[in-house]
């Protein structure tokens, strides 16, 4: 069986990566903006096939995808930053719509056609009212941004290809997911690379942090990309599934848990500009029709993942990479 990982080099790309090279008989490859491996020393630069892709180049999706010629696809590329679609908003919309329009078209050109894993999020849901917890596939969707209206948009073009093609498409909208090599512009990452720094004496012992009372339903990136292998193992094509722990956290209790891991003491100071224009008091996932369906259970705790984390963090920093 061969599978094919868009965005491949990304935070969970890497981790699908390792975890299908651990599925006996599967080939992996994958396609990246660069073709690079990510430079911390990630597994998949010594077992998978990374071709260079820009996935809006259509001629060259197909091209790439044919010779390739999956058993599954795996279509995790995008622009994933809630906080940099509202200064980007016409670069988000066009980039997650053209490019998996593009993975799409490609996979009609394949025979047999491959199964093919479309991955949205939970801010599809947008805002969520109390009395709507935990949250179901049959939300309403009521987008808070433009990335919210991008992967909405995801969704149900993996869904209309199925409809009109026949396509063996399945979606998941994944809620917050955490872990090693997430890239600074999420709230724990930035957390984590300052932790770092400052423990390094890079700098000063303040800690600028955005809007810490939210709460979000969070999961270790492993955990998760094991979910998106089993979607399409045993997945209902043309389904949605969540795919979360079912449990909340908040934001200043990650920070506290981050805190007390922290070799110095560090001062804490609220910065405006890490507000967002709107933000949803509390989210919380119902993945009991995915449980059900796959048997998927979340595995790794939360103070173990932000222990990788912050060690993953401290690792760069001493490496001069952060």
């Amino acid at each position: 069986m061969r599978a094919l990982i868009t965005g491949i080099t990304g935070f969970a790309g890497s981790h699908l990566a390792e975890h299908l090279m651990r599925q006996e008989g599967t080939e992996v490859c994958g396609l990246s903006l660069s073709g690079e491996c990510l430079d911390d020393g990630s597994p998949i630069c010594k077992g998978v096939q990374v071709f260079a892709c820009d996935i809006r180049d259509g001629e060259e999706t197909a091209r790439l995808v044919k010779e390739t010629h999956p058993d599954e696809i795996y279509h995790l590329a995008a622009l994933a930053a809630v906080s940099s679609s509202w200064s980007r908003p016409v670069e988000t919309l066009t980039n997650n719509m053209v490019a998996q329009l593009n993975v799409l078209e490609a996979a009609l050109q394949l025979e047999p056609r491959p199964r093919v894993l479309i991955i949205g999020s939970s801010d599809e849901y947008g805002l969520v009212k109390p009395e709507e917890l935990p949250v179901g596939e049959d939300n309403l969707l009521r987008p808070a941004s433009p990335y919210a209206v991008s992967k909405i948009t995801q969704d149900y073009l993996g869904y209309q290809y199925h409809l009109s093609y026949g396509l063996r498409v399945v979606r998941l909208r994944p809620f917050n997911h955490i872990g090693p090599r997430q890239r600074p512009g999420f709230v724990v990452p930035d957390f984590a690379k300052q932790i770092a720094q400052v423990e390094a004496g890079l700098r000063e012992p303040v800690m600028q942090v955005g809007n810490l009372s939210a709460e979000r339903d969070f999961s270790d990136v492993r955990d998760i990309v094991r979910g998106y292998y089993l979607a399409l193992q045993r997945g209902e094509p043309g389904e949605v599934y969540n795919l979360g722990s079912g449990k909340a956290h908040s934001i200043r209790e990650i920070l506290d848990i981050l805190l007390e891991m922290s070799e110095v003491s560090i001062q804490v100071e609220s910065d405006p500009a890490r507000m967002r224009p709107s933000d949803v008091p509390t989210v919380v996932c119902d993945a009991s029709r995915f449980r059900q369906r796959t048997g998927w259970e979340p595995h790794i705790p939360l103070r173990q993942t932000l222990q990788d984390v912050l060690d993953y963090w401290r690792a760069r920093v001493r490496a001069g990479q952060a």
